[in-house]
């Protein structure tokens, strides 16, 4: 079976990274070349990690970067692919415009999945002329590390297709758990509004930010907090997935804490900029208060 991902950047070659270790012939696609060469000496760090715990071997490293191929070239990279998986950025018009291109460029039995965390896999699939041959295969990040795909059916997702992916996602090594297409299907339809209350309190003076994510770590048991998750998975990626569960759903439960919209809007970002709940500038792995927070 031969795997085209589209995109290149930390969900991308995480995908291209599983797929690659199980000896799957992979396909990696992205417009820039400078971010398949960085996605590239990504996957060989995190292959070095792994041989340095033993978990592969040199040989398994080197099988594994040698079974993945980059292309700047969307047709030439799709063009012999028995499943193309999307992993480009959460932005609704640039998914459609790529599903057009692959309903094109791709053999008919291709099977177009996309690793969308929100946006319908219906309205994604209805831009083709393969609607039971479009799925949602959302992978965790980081990728080569944790064990769930959140595999979403389409509206009209065949039963065929599903098993498949289904199949394919435990050959990973993976546990899939099957949801229907509604807006943040499962995962972040529980997750973002508890990232937002998070927010909210921070807001209102709850309670400050090492407060709020000390309590959801020990009296909740999740491995990290709230906020701090928040930074990691991108301050402008919550804002976005609460605003497709807020449009979607129209319900005021999912609308955005106003101050998770000024510090996307003043180039808050988290982690990918530095400077989120936590800062990330002080070259340490220690967490550090972000200053506008600290009392």
């Amino acid at each position: 079976m031969n795997i085209t991902v589209i995109g290149s950047g930390t969900m991308g070659n995480g995908i291209a990274h599983v797929f690659a270790q199980h000896n799957f012939k992979v396909s990696l696609v992205d417009i820039s070349q400078e971010s398949l060469t960085r996605a590239l000496g990504t996957i060989s760090k995190n292959l070095d990690r792994m041989v340095s715990k033993g978990t592969v071997t040199e040989d398994q490293k080197t099988q594994t970067l040698g079974n993945i191929s980059t292309f700047t070239d969307l047709k030439e990279g799709v063009q012999d692919a028995d499943l193309v998986i999307e992993a480009a950025t959460e932005n609704v018009d640039i998914k459609l415009d790529l599903f057009r291109k692959l309903e094109e460029f791709t053999k008919p039995s291709c099977i177009l999945s996309s690793n969308t965390s929100s946006i319908s896999i219906t309205k994604i699939a209805s831009v083709t002329n393969r609607p039971d041959k479009v799925i949602g295969m959302h992978f965790m990040n980081p990728v080569p590390v944790m064990k769930l795909v959140e595999v979403i059916r389409g509206y009209s997702t065949s039963d065929e297709v599903t098993h498949q992916i289904l199949d394919l996602s435990r050959q990973l090594g993976k546990i899939p758990a099957e949801a229907n297409d509604y807006p943040g299907f499962v995962a972040n339809r529980i997750l973002m509004p508890m990232i937002n209350e998070a927010i909210y309190s921070l807001f209102e003076g709850v309670a400050g930010v090492e407060e709020i994510d000390t309590i959801m770590k020990l009296g909740m048991a999740h491995p990290m907090g709230p906020l701090q998750l928040a930074d990691f998975i991108g301050l402008d990626v919550c804002l976005s997935i609460l605003r497709v569960l807020h449009d979607g759903f129209g319900n005021p439960k999912y609308a955005p804490c106003p101050l998770l919209v000024n510090m996307v809007q003043a180039g808050h970002k988290g982690v990918k900029s530095g400077q989120g709940f936590y800062s990330y500038t002080h070259g340490t792995k220690d967490l550090v208060v972000a200053d506008s927070f600290k009392k």
